[in-house]
């Protein structure tokens, strides 16, 4: 698929250095690295996806994340939402979030909003992304994420985690020539979701958590750089408790 954004012109020495890795892997390269550099990814949650998620991409290297979350770290997040510590605690998820991004990346630039995401603010706190990541554990806010995505155009990278289990894939309204659109609703039309049990009721296991943001991260990347396949129209089924990983085809329902 094209590369989702042009490149920067250069990247720093000391970036050079730090990302060395990327410069001889197939599908970044020098060039992918630079359009990493370029790249504005909104990160919709702070916590166990969203962790993993912005430590993976801020140690890629992208130019800017956008971080959205109302919460403020708990003693209970440690167990699973890897990016924050101990004495974060009673600190704003956002602000953990910029520190550990500063550590791994310091040319990163973090723009931090410390407010609930809603039907009304979704695309003003989208703006100018090139993709988003929903990393949040409600309904209702995936489906606000979803309209604003739908509605700007941009891919959506979507993961969900609930005790062993979890499920990630790429939604896109606005694909390039020769890929079909691929929305929420195709996944779980209006009214048919409900609203799952939170983790503090069923629990989730914490390294679960990890796997799945690593993927979301990847997915962005690839998007990004333009490498490989996407999860477009594709599912990820994940069981984790008996190690079982399956792929199912996402069909649009609006293209029987």
């Amino acid at each position: 698929m094209k590369p989702l954004v042009e490149p920067v012109a250069s990247l720093a020495p000391e970036e050079l250095i730090r990302t060395a890795r990327h410069a001889v892997l197939l599908g970044i390269g020098e060039e992918g690295q630079r359009r990493l550099a370029a790249a504005r990814i909104a990160v919709v949650g702070a916590g166990g996806l969203g962790s993993p998620v912005l430590l993976s991409l801020a140690a890629a290297g992208v130019g800017e994340l956008i971080v959205i979350d109302d919460d403020v770290v708990e003693r209970t997040n440690l167990q699973r939402q890897l990016m924050h510590r101990v004495d974060d605690i009673g600190t704003a998820k956002t602000a953990s979030a910029a520190r550990a991004v500063r550590d791994l990346s310091p040319l990163t630039v973090v723009r931090e909003h410390t407010v609930r995401l809603t039907p009304d603010n979704a695309r003003e706190l989208f703006e100018g992304a090139d993709l988003v990541i929903d990393g949040s554990d409600t309904f209702d806010t995936r489906e606000a994420v979803a309209a604003a995505t739908e509605s700007l155009g941009i891919p959506l990278v979507w993961g969900a985690v609930q005790e062993w289990a979890a499920q990630v894939t790429v939604f896109w309204s606005a694909p390039p020539e020769g890929h079909a659109p691929v929305v929420l609703g195709d996944l779980f039309p209006p009214g048919s979701a409900g609203e799952p049990p939170t983790c503090a009721q069923v629990g989730v296991l914490g390294s679960l958590c990890v796997q799945v943001g690593g993927l979301l991260a990847t997915e962005a990347i690839k998007l990004i750089a333009g490498a490989g396949e996407p999860l477009l129209g594709r599912l990820i089924v994940i069981d984790a408790l008996r190690a079982r990983h399956d792929i199912l085809p996402l069909v649009p329902a609006r293209h029987p």
